[in-house]
Parts: C-alpha cells; sequence; structure tokens
C-alpha cells in the first residue's frame, strides 16, 4: 500500500475549493480559516491532515529535564 502525500494535490485542492485559480483557492480556504500557506510559485499549500482532521504532528513527550547548555551551567 503506498503512503498519501503530505499535502492535497491539485486535482484534490481543486475538488475541495470549488475553483481552479490559485487566487480563488486562496480566497476560499481563507473564508473556511483552513489553514494553508503559498508557495513560491504562488499556489496554496494544504496538508492533507488538516482535511482528514488529525493532527499534523505527532505529539511530543516531554523530556525528563530541560536541556540546558553546557555555557550556561555553573562550574
Amino acid at each position: 500500500m503506498t503512503q498519501p502525500h503530505l499535502f492535497l494535490d491539485d486535482d484534490e485542492l481543486q475538488r475541495l475549493t470549488g475553483f481552479s485559480r490559485k487566487s480563488k483557492q486562496i480566497q476560499w480556504l481563507r473564508e473556511q480559516a483552513m489553514p494553508f500557506w503559498v508557495s513560491a510559485t504562488g499556489h496554496p499549500v494544504v496538508a492533507r491532515a488538516t482535511v482528514e482532521g488529525r493532527p499534523a504532528t505527532a505529539p511530543s513527550v516531554p523530556a525528563s529535564e530541560p536541556w540546558e547548555p553546557r555555557v550556561l551551567l555553573e562550574s
């Protein structure tokens, strides 16, 4: 079984927003308050986790002791 891509592809984004123009897709995503960012080419980028309703990253486990750089430790 293949893993799904991390981000929605162009067809999925068009199906989600109902628009093929990137400016209209961005407008729709903003109106829906969906998290996204704009790529260097001006295309909206939506994480698949956003529409699947699951967290984008695994929850972090707190360390038992906070990390401190050795420079700040007393000698």
